[in-house]
């Protein structure tokens, strides 16, 4: 350490344990390995001092905001700080004016942080493409969201997009020993039992901010009691409530409810439950959850059991009727139906099918027989002549071409093998004139 970070330790002495804490050289910086350890492409662009615009893309509390800095002290360049949610068009004009005057008179490049690059439009986005481009400023965006749906495409296109995952448990387990003994945390004044230690790390969910926030208000509080050790207890009153991470306008809308649908159709009850109570418990819409089962139950079991329709369906009128939170107990109970049931996607592959027919053939003509012939004119040009009423034969059946001439023999529905779908299989085979499995 040197007389800087003593100097800068001073003041930051009423600042909150996490700022206090913020890493300020690259050798501190805790987790990231995948694009910070040796070899990496951004560690060579800093080694080189060659680091190009950057989107740096993660969870909260993952060092978007230390990374940027760290990356302006590594390359000597001056940092300008700038948040989406506060600033506009005019205040970035500013800051390009005086990055163009610091390059010209001193020399000096500009790192313009932009925090929650994802709050500007699209069209304001637009305002740093040709300052990234002229080299009047280096543009580091941070963002939660994911940037292929947030950031515009052009300034994308000139920007490396840096994936930051969530810090795992014991990455966050050693910024909660380092801020306990450092001089400038805790120093060692107040010790951590490692139940305590325990705790934080798992409940911070990934989230460093939040772990040395929570040690902060612990640690703050066992002082008043003239305590001198964090408890466990002192940590879960600290942490308060176990925060569901569950962000439903944003990335962790889509990854949770695809792993809920996939659950389902993997027949894993389980799984499918904790993923549903999941969306529920962070504020997801229950219609947009029963709608998903309803969809599921044409979608991915179908006729291998009709029912499933029809509970999915009920379960969707039983919660309009009673609402939260008594409707969660036919959600679940839906949800646990339509995991176990057997399982087909004949619906799906039999739409697919037909579509790419109508697509690839176009409006193929109607066989004659199948018309309608409301007049002596359609009836005198064959409309409907030859056709076979099927209730006139026996068993209510006379086999007959229903397709356009020119898909003869198309087999568009292909059922399962599961649930009833089995027996519709085996008639289908025998109307067709198929032989079974057996080979007759």
């Amino acid at each position: 350490m040197d007389l800087f970070d003593r100097a800068a330790e001073k003041d930051e002495g009423g600042k909150p344990l996490a700022e206090r804490m913020r890493p300020r050289r690259l050798e501190d910086f805790v987790g990231q390995e995948h694009v910070l350890g040796k070899g990496t492409a951004l560690r060579r662009a800093l080694e080189a001092d060659q680091v190009p615009s950057l989107i740096l893309w993660g969870p909260p509390g993952t060092g978007k905001t230390t990374l940027a800095r760290i990356v302006a002290q590594r390359t000597g360049t001056d940092f300008v700080p700038f948040s989406a949610v506060l600033g506009g068009v005019k205040e970035i004009r500013e800051i390009v004016a005086a990055a163009r005057d610091r390059r010209r008179l001193h020399r000096k490049r500009t790192i313009l942080f932009v925090d929650e690059i994802h709050r500007f439009t699209k069209a304001q986005q637009d305002a740093f493409l040709p300052h990234v481009e002229d080299g009047t400023i280096t543009l580091i965006g941070a963002t939660t969201e994911n940037p292929s749906f947030e950031v515009n495409a052009a300034l994308l296109s000139r920007c490396r997009v840096v994936t930051l995952r969530a810090l795992t448990e014991e990455e966050v387990g050693a910024l909660l020993d380092r801020a306990a003994a450092a001089p400038g945390g805790l120093a060692g004044a107040v010790s951590l039992e490692a139940d305590a230690r325990e705790a934080l790390a798992r409940y911070a969910y990934g989230d460093a901010r939040r772990a040395l926030n929570a040690l902060d208000v612990a640690a703050s509080a066992v002082r008043l009691a003239g305590r001198t050790a964090v408890t466990r207890a002192d940590a879960e009153e600290a942490l308060q409530q176990r925060t569901i991470l569950y962000d439903k306008a944003g990335e962790q809308h889509y990854d949770v409810v695809s792993a809920f649908i996939k659950s389902l159709r993997g027949s894993d009850p389980d799984a499918a439950v904790y993923y549903m109570v999941r969306m529920l418990e962070g504020g997801e819409d229950p219609r947009f959850v029963l709608r998903r089962m309803v969809i599921f139950a044409s979608e991915d079991v179908g006729n291998a059991d009709p029912q499933a329709l029809q509970v999915a369906v009920a379960a969707l009128q039983a919660v309009e009727l009673v609402g939260l939170p008594e409707g969660v107990l036919t959600m679940s109970q839906a949800a646990v139906y339509l995991a176990l049931a057997p399982k087909s996607n004949a619906a799906l592959t039999a739409y697919a099918a037909a579509r790419r027919l109508v697509q690839e053939k176009g409006p193929l003509p109607v066989p004659l027989k199948l018309r309608n012939a409301p007049t002596k004119l359609m009836q005198g040009l064959g409309y409907g002549g030859g056709y076979r009423y099927p209730h006139n034969f026996e068993g209510h059946y006379v086999a007959e071409q229903y397709l356009p001439d020119a898909l003869r023999g198309e087999r568009i529905v292909s059922l399962s093998g599961n649930g009833l779908e089995k027996t519709l299989a085996e008639r289908l085979r025998a109307l067709r004139g198929e032989p079974g499995p057996d080979g007759k």
